[in-house]
């Protein structure tokens, strides 16, 4: 994900919400909260999960990297990374798994408009202000 992206759906999330919810929420997801996944690895210290997605019909296999941390406001940044195991071409794959787990990490947290922020954006406010 990158917060400049083109694709609306792969510019990963900037949450108004504390690190620790998300960080179960994301851990929650990849272990399973979406069919087909499953958590490899999860660091909390790093705020990096490791996680394999599966294709129903193929079983084809990728592997996903979601990035839990704070960015320079202080605010929680979710970032993921979704790469094919086998083949050139995923069909648009790696993106849909990427916008799945984002659409349902907002669920998950129950994140209004409000929490959901523009990372390309500054703060509106100023410490101290």
């Amino acid at each position: 994900t990158d917060p400049a992206s083109p694709d609306r759906r792969l510019r990963g999330r900037t949450y108004a919400i504390p690190f620790e919810a998300v960080w179960r929420a994301a851990v929650g997801l990849a272990r399973g909260g979406i069919r087909g996944w499953s958590l490899v690895e999860a660091d909390d210290e790093s705020g990096v999960i490791h996680a394999e997605s599966k294709t129903l019909l193929f079983r084809f296999v990728d592997d996903v990297a979601v990035n839990v941390g704070l960015d320079e406001n202080g605010q929680t940044r979710v970032d993921l990374e979704s790469a094919s195991r086998v083949g050139r071409g995923d069909l648009g794959r790696n993106a849909r798994s990427i916008a799945t787990f984002i659409k349902r990490l907002d669920r998950m947290l129950q994140a209004s408009p409000s929490q959901i922020l523009d990372p390309t954006r500054s703060p509106s406010w100023t410490p101290g202000s």
